[in-house]
C-alpha cells in the first residue's frame, strides 16, 4: 500500500471518471487533494465525501484551456496546504470524433486546448513550485494513440503524442533537479468517454465489448503507485497500464 501521508496532490478533470477516482485513490492513501473541473458541484460534492472520511480536500473551479485559472488553482494548493508533491494532468477532451475531411476546425482546436496547452499550464505552473521544494512528481494521463494512428481521432492522436513529448521533453530538463515527469497510459477505461467512442462507430475501439474496459479505480491505483517509488522507473516516458506485468505490481491482479 503506498504512503502519501503528509504529501499534497492536485489533480485536473477530478469531477468524474480518472480524475475522481485519482482523488479518492490519492486522499485514501493520506494525501491532502486539490480537485480541479471547470465546474464545482461534482468536485466539491467529492471534496465532502473526502473530508467525511477524515480526508483533506480542496475542491477549485479551472479550465485548464485557460492559463490564469491553472496559475490561480496551483496558488490555491499551495496556499491552502503549503506545498504541491504531485500533479496529475488528467483533463482531456475526444469529442468531436470526425474524419479530417469532415471535422470542425473549432471543435479540434478546443481539444489541442484542453489536451496540449491544458498539459503544458500545468506543468509551467507546477515546475517552478516543485524546483523550490527540491523534489515533486508529475503525471500526465497518455494514451496508446500517442504512438498510434486511429481513424476519427486525428485531434486525440495528436494531442496525446504532444504530451509525450512533453513527458520527456521536462524530464530532459528537471530529471536531475528533483522533480520526476511521466506519463501513463492506462488503455481503455470505463467512463464517459468510452459512450462517446461507441457511438461514434468509427475505428476498432467504438466496437469493443464494454467488459473489456478497465474500472478508473484501476487507475487511480496506478496513479498512487507511480507516485511512489515506483514511478522513477518511468521518468520521461508513459507507463501502460495495459501490461500484466504493470498490473500485478500495483496489486490489480
Amino acid at each position: 500500500m503506498p504512503d502519501l501521508t503528509g504529501k499534497v496532490a492536485l489533480v485536473t478533470g477530478a469531477s468524474r471518471g480518472i480524475g475522481e477516482a485519482a482523488a479518492r485513490c490519492l486522499a485514501k492513501y493520506g494525501a491532502a487533494v486539490v480537485l480541479a473541473a471547470r465546474t464545482t458541484a461534482d468536485i466539491e460534492r467529492i471534496a465532502k465525501d473526502i473530508q467525511s472520511l477524515g480526508g483533506k480536500a480542496e475542491a477549485v473551479a479551472c479550465d485548464v484551456a485557460d492559463h490564469a485559472a491553472v496559475t490561480e488553482a496551483i496558488r490555491t494548493c499551495t496556499e491552502r496546504f503549503g506545498r504541491l508533491d504531485l500533479l496529475v494532468n488528467n483533463a482531456g477532451l475526444i469529442e468531436p470524433i470526425a474524419r479530417l475531411d469532415e471535422s470542425d476546425p473549432e471543435a479540434w482546436d478546443k481539444v489541442i486546448d484542453v489536451n496540449v496547452k491544458g498539459v503544458y499550464y500545468g506543468l509551467r505552473e507546477a515546475l517552478p513550485v516543485m524546483l523550490a521544494q527540491g523534489s515533486g512528481t508529475i503525471i500526465n494521463i497518455s494514451s496508446g494513440a500517442a504512438t498510434g494512428a486511429l481513424e476519427g481521432w486525428s485531434h486525440y492522436c495528436a494531442s496525446k503524442a504532444a504530451v509525450l513529448s512533453l513527458t520527456k521533453c521536462a524530464h530532459v530538463e528537471y530529471g536531475d533537479k528533483g522533480v520526476r515527469v511521466l506519463g501513463l497510459s492506462p488503455g481503455t477505461v470505463r467512463t464517459e468517454m468510452q459512450v462517446a467512442i461507441k457511438a461514434s462507430g468509427i475505428n476498432p475501439v467504438s466496437q469493443l465489448d464494454p467488459d473489456v474496459h478497465i474500472p478508473p479505480e484501476w487507475v487511480g491505483e496506478t496513479i498512487c503507485w507511480l507516485a511512489g517509488k515506483a514511478g522513477d522507473d518511468y521518468v520521461g516516458t508513459d507507463c501502460s497500464l495495459r501490461e500484466e506485468s504493470v498490473r500485478r505490481a500495483v496489486g490489480l491482479i
